[in-house]
C-alpha cells in the first residue's frame, strides 16, 4: 500500500468517526420539529456517547465471550468498511479495498455477530429481535446483492474506487440515466439497512416493533456506545455510497489531489458534511410522514428495489 492510502485511511476513517453521530443528531432533530417537539441537541449523540464511555459494563451471568467481544467486532468491521467509499477524495485503485462484493460480507458478517449477541444471554426480547433480523436479512440481502450487481453493470466495475472517481468526473446521466432508478433502491436499502422507519424505530422499546433495538438491550457501558457508534458508522457508509456516487459534487478525483492544497481537501470535508446533513434531512422527512409498516408488509417495500434493480440489468444487458 502507498504513502497516499495510508493518508486516505486516515482521512476517510477520522471524517466518518466524527460525522456519524452528527448525521444520527441531525435525524433526531428534524423528526422532533416535524412532531411539534424542540428535540434533543444536534450534539446529543455525543454527549451520549461519552457518558456510556464512563459507564461500568454489566454482563448477565448467562451470556458467554460473544456478548463481550460483538461490540469490538462490529466497531472494527465498520471502521474496516469505511475504506471501501471514498469521501472526500478516490484514491488510486486498490484490489481489496472498494470492492462491493467484499463490502456486503463485511456487513453481513457484523450482522451475523449482533444476532448471536442478541441470542447469548437467553432473553426473550433478544431472542425474538435475533430471529426477526435473520428473518428480514434473509430477504434484503439478494435484494441488496441485486442492487449492488446492477451498480456493477452500469459502471462495468464492482470496485467503488472506480464508480466514484467516474462519477466525479462525468454527470451521472450523461453515464446512464438509469441511475435515477438505482438511486431510489439504494435509499430504500440504507432506510432497510440503517433499520428505520417503516421498517424498524431505532427509537422504541415496544417488543411489538423492535428489531435493531431488541439485540442491543444486554449491552450497558462502553459496550452499548461501541454498538450504537458501530450502527451510526454503517449508516454513514450507506449514505456515503449514496450521495458520493449521485451527487459527487466536491469529491476530488486522485489527479486533483498531487496538485491541491489541504485547503481543498478541507473543502471536500464540508461539503461531504453539508451532502450529508441535506440527506439526514431526507431521511427525517420520509419517517416522519410514514408509519411503520406490519412485518409482514415489509416483504413489499423490499420488493421495490429488486425490481428496479432486475429492471436495470435487464436494459443494461438486452437493450
Amino acid at each position: 500500500m502507498t504513502q497516499q492510502f495510508f493518508i486516505y485511511a486516515a482521512i476517510n476513517i477520522f471524517v466518518a468517526l466524527v460525522s456519524a453521530p452528527f448525521f444520527m443528531g441531525v435525524i433526531k432533530k428534524v423528526k422532533a420539529l416535524c412532531q411539534g417537539r424542540h428535540g434533543p441537541q444536534l450534539l446529543q449523540p455525543y454527549y451520549n456517547l461519552i457518558k456510556l464511555f464512563s459507564k461500568e459494563v454489566v454482563v448477565s451471568k448467562d451470556s458467554s465471550w460473544i456478548t463481550r467481544i460483538t461490540p469490538y467486532i462490529n466497531m472494527s468491521i465498520m471502521v474496516l468498511a469505511v475504506l471501501f467509499i471514498p469521501l472526500i477524495f478516490v484514491p488510486v485503485n486498490n484490489t481489496v479495498f472498494g470492492n462491493i462484493i467484499l463490502l456486503i460480507y463485511l456487513f453481513a458478517i457484523a450482522k451475523f455477530f449482533m444476532a448471536l449477541a442478541g441470542l447469548d444471554a437467553g432473553s426473550a426480547f433478544g431472542g425474538m429481535g435475533s430471529s426477526r433480523e435473520m428473518s428480514f436479512s434473509s430477504i434484503i440481502e439478494p435484494v441488496t446483492i441485486i442492487v449492488f450487481l446492477a451498480l456493477a453493470f452500469v459502471f462495468k466495475t464492482t470496485n467503488l474506487f472506480d464508480i466514484t472517481r467516474e462519477t466525479a468526473m462525468h454527470n451521472i446521466f450523461s453515464i446512464n440515466p438509469l441511475l435515477v432508478l438505482l438511486a431510489v433502491s439504494l435509499f430504500i436499502i440504507l432506510i432497510t439497512e440503517s433499520s428505520r422507519i417503516p421498517v424498524d424505530n431505532p427509537e422504541t422499546h415496544l417488543e411489538l416493533t423492535m428489531i435493531h433495538e431488541a439485540m442491543l438491550l444486554e449491552q450497558s457501558g462502553k459496550n452499548l456506545a461501541l454498538m450504537e457508534w458501530s450502527s451510526a458508522l454503517k449508516q454513514t457508509i450507506l449514505m456515503a455510497i449514496l450521495i458520493n456516487i449521485f451527487f459527487p459534487v466536491g469529491l476530488i478525483p486522485i489527479n486533483l489531489i498531487t496538485q491541491s492544497s489541504p485547503m481543498l481537501l478541507l473543502v471536500s470535508a464540508f461539503l461531504f458534511l453539508v451532502k450529508g446533513i441535506a440527506l439526514s434531512v431526507v431521511i427525517a422527512l420520509f419517517e416522519s410522514y410514514l408509519a411503520k409498516l406490519r412485518l409482514f408488509l415489509l416483504p413489499t417495500l423490499f420488493a421495490i428495489p429488486f425490481f428496479l434493480a432486475f429492471l436495470t440489468i435487464v436494459i443494461e444487458v438486452f437493450i
